[in-house]
């Protein structure tokens, strides 16, 4: 419990900081969107938010890799499949979880309190529809 209440309030600290350095919204679809552009002064913060992201979790997988350990047994062409549906609606809802979801929401966007609960329900319709699809419902 105490874990989950230090990674919220740490994930709270970091998109305040950025928002305050940068004057940006800590959405990683975005921040990866971006990269696209090739603007040379706007790639540097750019690249080093995304190498934190995977050093993060490279480094926990090293200190703890059970935490890494999939207990389903989804084959990668699913995972395939909802990553191009996760891009999809990135580009759809302007803007993913991490935009809305946590800085939108902090804000009181209206458009980002709806998006969220739209990134839920169908989250669950699809867990329930793969459930059915699978006959383990």
């Amino acid at each position: 419990m105490f874990e989950a209440l230090i990674g919220g309030a740490m994930i709270g600290i970091a998109v305040s900081f950025m928002l305050i350095a940068n004057g940006r919204v800590t959405g990683i679809s975005g921040i990866t969107s971006g990269l696209l552009n090739l603007v040379k002064h706007d790639i540097g913060w750019r690249i080093a938010f995304l190498l934190g992201l995977f050093s993060g979790g490279a480094t926990l997988m090293a200190l703890n890799p059970e935490l890494f350990a999939l207990a389903s047994h989804t084959s990668n062409y699913d995972y395939l499949l909802a990553g191009l549906l996760v891009g999809f609606g990135t580009v759809l809802g302007s803007g993913c979880t991490s935009g809305h979801g946590v800085c939108g929401i902090s804000r009181l966007s209206k458009r980002s309190i709806a998006s969220t609960l739209i990134f839920i329900l169908f989250g669950m319709i699809s867990v329930l529809f793969f459930k059915m699809l699978r006959g383990s419902l």
